[in-house]
């Protein structure tokens, strides 16, 4: 035990070689697989082709971000401000965040065309292609988080001789890179993916008539590219910086929590949620092979198949994690319970999304029907549906907070709210200890979205497609049930992260205010419960300017290149335009939004010192939490109800029911894959830089 907890980057070390070794092995796999006739091969490539040069394009844009940040950090640096660990610490946390989503993207684009030559054989090869596709990411994601907590654990301890409390102190900071890196991925990729969407579906559909992915449609190609920019690669590089940020914030909770504990030592608190993180990359391994479905399978069946992987992941973590409580924490039993809190809270936050969703159920179905009296109450219904599906996931979480808080204190003589802040961060670890097989669901989706895409530009038989429409109809509901896993797990982890810029501002010598009554406090409150109503205006906008481009494009070449809309041979649309102008303003209007979130805690720590800056995060988390659930359930249930009418429902496609709900669908992809799952990568953002600023804020503050 004590060679284990001496020696704890050999642990997570040891969990990411399994993660990494099983991603080299899925990808091999997949890429054995059929990639179809000669014409799908094609179009695959194009899509991979735009997808590869929009990701080189936007890491050049986003590397020159990286260069002003570590010179000014270097700055604070030499001032002695913060340890001169951090700017290389806050290069890696973007590097490996940024390659999460590059690993993920590339296997993506090469799985698409296989996928739909394997739905040519059965759904169920389908969905094994899609989702063998889907655990290259999820592991790469938990193989190069585990992995990057390794090297920096041993150069801490090992090379520089740190000790454990400046060592977990230091290693947080590296979340600000993977913060920076992810929003820049989903707030840019989101762009891009939803700018094409729009202009695909409101020129293509609504106005010519003819389906999304149609090969005359000139935004088809960039619609596909977006998937994978944005579902992916954004997707890849937000769920790694959720992913270290709660073991990072846990880790440096647990060495204040238990220090003044003389039975235990620190080094068990810290061991904790990396144990658990190994945990969860091995049962997740596990159930990432129990994944499969029949013939003919109902969404409910192919839900179920998912399911079977992800609650064996669940279930068997949670055992195994009360045996790790009982080793490393003896008379703390309490802990577990709080890592049960996140666990449930987890998998009930999935439910409630899928349940608000998913075309199974009443409410897509509801909002489907609600296509039958126009498109404004088909709007109408969806913005109420988004409102009332806040509600059960800010109980969930609230009850996880509050039982996390008070059971870790079990057994512990008076209060200890050190120990409670460590029962909400490990709750958070408990939520995203299986995030290999449950973003592995979530990644699936835009494979099988593109392999439909192929399936109807390519002309395969209606088998086909139909096979490729359910596994995509799948996909919608994970995405948005891997989208509610991602917002709650920020919202407990920003809770951890603002108990660790309070206690960086205390070893800066100053004690930041946490009451009310400051007026500090409550302006930083208000300000940050502003801030993601600012962002969201400010990413919706950027989407709407850049579908307008696109619009006009489309619109040009229906006009211009004589025989594209009516089908005639050789003649072919411009797809590299529409991919070029929305990768021209993606890149352009990704900037301001990550400024916002990267520059508020700052000014107001500036400002209005410490206590303004834990107002501000506090608003901005409440708030942000939830503006990210109804805008991500809004859009999925546009989305779903548009494919629920598709399926033969409600007069079916070309009907004006249908029409209606594409122009849902419109309004709810920037929702759901813009400004929705960029919220949560925001509040995690500020409370990064925040803390990684803690030494500038404590000593140039106005108040």
């Amino acid at each position: 035990m004590d060679f284990i907890l001496e020696n704890l980057w050999l642990v997570s070390l040891l969990a990411a070689v399994i993660a990494l070794v099983f991603v080299a092995l899925q990808a091999k796999k997949v890429l054995a697989e059929d990639e179809g006739t000669d014409l799908m091969k094609r179009i695959s490539q194009n899509v991979r082709k735009g997808a590869g040069a929009f990701l080189s394009r936007q890491y050049k844009t986003v590397g020159i971000f990286f260069i002003c940040m570590v010179i000014i950090i270097a700055v604070m640096a030499a001032l002695g401000l913060l340890s001169w660990y951090v700017p290389f610490a806050f290069l890696t946390g973007g590097l490996f965040s940024g390659l999460s989503g590059f690993i993920g993207m590339k296997i993506a684009t090469n799985s698409n065309a296989r996928t739909a030559a394997a739905a040519q054989k059965s759904l169920n090869k389908g969905l094994r292609v899609a989702f063998s596709a889907g655990t290259v990411m999820g592991f790469t994601v938990v193989g190069l988080g585990l992995l990057d907590i390794s090297i920096w654990y041993v150069l801490l301890t090992k090379v520089f001789k740190e000790t454990l409390e400046v060592t977990t102190s230091t290693m947080i900071t590296f979340g600000m890179g993977a913060s920076s890196m992810a929003l820049f991925a989903r707030v840019g990729g989101g762009i891009f993916t939803k700018a094409a969407d729009v202009g695909a579906d409101l020129v293509g559909k609504v106005e010519a008539g003819i389906p999304e992915d149609d090969p005359r449609n000139p935004a088809a190609i960039a619609d596909n590219v977006g998937d994978n920019v944005g579902d992916v690669a954004g997707m890849g590089a937000d769920l790694y910086e959720s992913y270290v940020g709660s073991l990072l914030s846990t880790c440096a909770l647990g060495v204040v929590a238990f220090n003044g504990i003389p039975e235990i030592k620190a080094v068990n608190a810290v061991a904790l949620p990396l144990i658990m993180a190994a945990i969860g990359v091995i049962c997740s391994l596990i159930g990432s092979f129990l994944v499969k479905t029949k013939e003919n399978a109902t969404q409910k069946a192919l839900l179920g198949a998912l399911s079977r992987g992800t609650n064996f992941a669940a279930i068997v973590t949670a055992v195994l994690s009360l045996l790790a409580v009982l080793w490393l924490l003896p008379g703390h039993f309490g802990v577990y319970i709080a890592i049960l809190a996140g666990l449930v809270a987890g998998v009930a936050i999935g439910k409630v999304t899928e349940y608000y969703t998913s075309d199974t159920y009443k409410p897509t179905q509801n909002l489907s029907e609600s296509s039958k009296t126009g498109t404004a109450t088909l709007i109408i219904s969806g913005l109420s549906l988004g409102m009332m599906s806040t509600l059960l996931p800010i109980l969930i979480v609230g009850a996880a907070v509050i039982i996390a808080y008070f059971c870790a204190q079990i057994g512990v003589q008076g209060s200890n709210p050190s120990l409670g802040l460590y029962g909400i961060s490990i709750s958070a670890v408990g939520m995203l200890s299986t995030l290999g097989i449950t973003l592995a669901t979530d990644a699936y989706g835009p494979v099988a979205d593109n392999a439909g895409g192929i399936a109807e530009m390519a002309g395969l038989p209606e088998e086909v497609r139909e096979r490729t429409d359910a596994l995509d109809s799948l996909g919608n509901t994970t995405a948005a049930t891997g989208k509610g896993f991602a917002i709650g797990s920020a919202a407990l982890t920003a809770l951890a992260l603002i108990a660790n810029f309070v206690e960086k501002m205390e070893v800066n010598g100053a004690t930041p205010s946490l009451s009310l009554m400051d007026p500090k406090v409550l302006v930083g409150i208000f300000v940050g419960a502003m801030l993601p109503f600012l962002f969201s205006a400010m990413t919706m906008s950027a989407v709407g300017r850049a579908a307008q481009s696109v619009v006009v494009e489309v619109r040009r070449q229906f006009k211009e290149i004589k025989g594209l809309l009516e089908g005639k041979p050789g003649v072919e649309a411009d797809y590299a335009k529409c991919v070029d102008l929305c990768s021209k303003s993606s890149l352009k209007e990704m900037i301001a939004p990550a400024i916002v979130g990267i520059a508020s805690p700052i000014i107001v720590g500036v400002i209005l010192g410490g206590s303004g800056v834990i107002g501000l995060l506090c608003g901005a988390t409440a708030s942000g939490f939830i503006m990210a659930v109804f805008m991500s359930n809004s859009g999925g249930a546009w989305d779903n109800a548009k494919k629920y009418i598709e399926a033969g429902h409600f007069g079916g496609k070309g009907s004006e029911n249908h029409k209606a709900a594409v122009v849902g669908d419109t309004i709810g992809d920037p929702f759901k894959d813009t400004s929705g799952p960029s919220i949560n990568i925001l509040i995690k953002l500020m409370s990064m830089v925040s803390i990684v600023f803690a030494g500038l804020i404590a000593k140039c503050n106005w108040f």
